[in-house]
Parts: structure tokens; sequence; C-alpha cells
């Protein structure tokens, strides 16, 4: 089976309220490779990699984010595989 790659933004309340640390945390169970950061715009972006139906269920997570989110928007397109191992926090971009 081929793995899927995605971009994702994620609109809403996401910042300031742990959604990159949530990420990473929800990504590494799931077995994905990536990266997530904040953005200047206040949104959340992400690259997730990996089997389709691992990818599907972290997309379908992120719909809902940590407890704290308040997801309005996810935004989804396919993408280049990222090129790394395992799941990062970027530096905001």
């Amino acid at each position: 089976m081929t793995d899927r790659h995605v971009h994702v933004v994620v609109e809403g309340k996401v910042q300031g309220v742990w959604f990159r640390a949530w990420t990473e945390k929800a990504a590494n169970r799931h077995g994905l490779a990536g990266w997530v950061r904040n953005r200047s715009d206040g949104t959340v972006e992400a690259v997730f990699s990996g089997p389709p139906d691992s990818v599907d269920i972290m997309l379908t997570d992120c719909r809902d984010g940590p407890p704290l989110a308040q997801v309005t928007g996810l935004h989804v397109t396919d993408c280049d595989a990222p090129g790394t191992k395992g799941f990062q926090i970027r530096p905001d971009g």
C-alpha cells in the first residue's frame, strides 16, 4: 500500500491551546511522519505522511483538536512526502 501525504491548514482558535503538542502526540500514536507549526496568520499548518487509513484518522482528530481548541476549518491538499522520519514541531512560520 502506498503512503498518503497531505498538507493541512487548521483554522479557528488553534494557537495558545496546545494544538501543536497535541498534534505531535496524536501523529506519533498513529505512526505518522511529518511536522506541525503555528503560522503568523493564526492558523496551524501540518504535513502528515503514512498509511492512508492512519492519515484519515488523524484528519478526523484534527477536526476536533485538543480540548481548548475551536476548529472552524480544515483545508487539506495532497503534497509530496515530508522527507523526514518521525514527527516534529517546527518553529513558527
